[in-house]
């Protein structure tokens, strides 16, 4: 056992794991053998103390299988239908599972906007919190009977990334129908090496991943890598597994190099921070001066009014805003105090302005740093 998994699968008790199409299906629909291992061990452990949340990717893959269908679903409302025919019996096939070791489910559909509003965000958490206190296996899937924007490229690598945060989780691991990260494309057997811990994820890192989505999934590595990204921002590890290796959870938590593992970052975002860069779609951007970036990246100060330099979008208060340098560059994520409007009319202007030209001052900050995610390379 190498002294990074050890000290990490320590104290690793809460546990996410997100499990993709191509380890659950195979060409007759669900493989209920395959479900029926990784379930059997999840009880296991369970019986040892420790707590899972699963994301399952299936229920579009199940769908197609029932109609008979030979075809790859190319529409969006084929998409949402096979969704809504698959998702049934998927959870009907882990309610089986489970309920074989006297455990129960509890079936959790959430879209994007379950995410980004930060009432839901936190009653998602409380929801999750309370089924785990019960001992209930919470299993999670894309709500993609409605979801519109969400059923694309690697959407539930990316739902998982978010309910590590939501959770807390102790690990993501993330099973997949690949041994791992490999340093190129994996189909060059003579060439390619598997990865077996990274460290920091650099551009070479994510230039190996490939984008080549498994044909009855929806994510490719590209998609597993920018997952790791978020979540090791979050001080959580992220571990890419062969789904299919029956034994596979004995093997993580015994300490086996099996697949690849992404170290936590030493220096993490706070959930609330961590919702803001990873979680939030920006709806406009602030172009900053380099004195208002300084001050922010090099000494924690919040953004004032008078290094905005330009305004671009439409947006509210309480949006999320992106921070551009005066290169274009992003450096920082945050919640304005002030509307688009507001801001273009008062940039560059000294606070003490600021009711002189609105008519009321009620925040001396456009962006307040409790309020602010500033990118890696420039700080926290």
């Amino acid at each position: 056992m190498n002294t990074e998994r050890k000290d990490i699968l320590k104290h690793a008790r809460r546990i996410l794991i997100k499990i993709g199409s191509g380890v659950l299906t195979g060409e007759n629909g669900l493989d209920l053998t395959i479900i029926e291992h990784i379930v059997d061990e999840i009880a296991a452990f369970t019986g040892e103390g420790y707590q899972f949340v699963v994301v399952s990717s299936g229920a579009i893959a199940s769908g197609r299988h029932r109609m008979g269908f030979k075809h790859k679903l190319q529409s969006l409302p084929e998409k949402q239908a096979a969704a809504a025919i698959g998702q049934g019996r998927l959870m009907r096939v882990y309610s089986n599972a489970f309920g074989k070791h006297n455990l129960i489910v509890a079936q959790m559909l959430l879209t994007m906007s379950d995410l980004t509003d930060r009432t839901r965000f936190l009653n998602t958490r409380n929801t999750l919190n309370t089924l785990l206190d019960w001992g209930v296996i919470p299993v999670i899937n894309e709500n993609d009977t409605v979801a519109v924007e969400e059923i694309k490229f690697g959407d539930n690598d990316n739902l998982a990334s978010m309910m590590a945060n939501i959770m807390e989780a102790n690990i993501l691991i993330n099973m997949t129908n690949t041994d791992g990260l490999y340093d190129r494309n994996p189909k060059d057997k003579k060439r390619s090496k598997l990865i077996p811990l990274v460290k920091d994820i650099t551009d070479a890192i994510e230039q190996a991943a490939s984008t080549e989505a498994d044909p009855v999934g929806m994510g490719g590595m590209k998609s597993k890598v920018m997952a790791a990204k978020k979540v090791t921002a979050f001080g959580i590890p992220f571990i890419i597994v062969p789904g299919k290796k029956k034994g596979i959870l004995s093997d993580i938590f015994s300490g086996k190099d099996v697949g690849t593992l992404f170290l936590p970052m030493d220096e993490h975002l706070k959930s609330k921070k961590h919702w803001i860069a990873y979680t939030l779609r920006s709806r406009g951007k602030l172009y900053i001066d380099d004195g208002a970036k300084s001050a922010i990246t090099r000494q924690g100060k919040s953004l004032l009014p008078g290094g905005v330099l330009a305004v671009e979008g439409d947006f509210s208060v309480g949006d999320p805003v992106s921070c551009l340098d005066e290169s274009g560059q992003v450096f920082a994520k945050g919640l304005v105090n002030y509307s688009s409007l507001d801001i273009d009319k008062i940039k560059g202007l000294k606070t003490a302005k600021i009711k002189q030209v609105l008519g009321s001052h009620p925040y001396d900050e456009i962006i307040h740093r409790d309020n602010m995610a500033v990118s890696k390379d420039n700080g926290k």
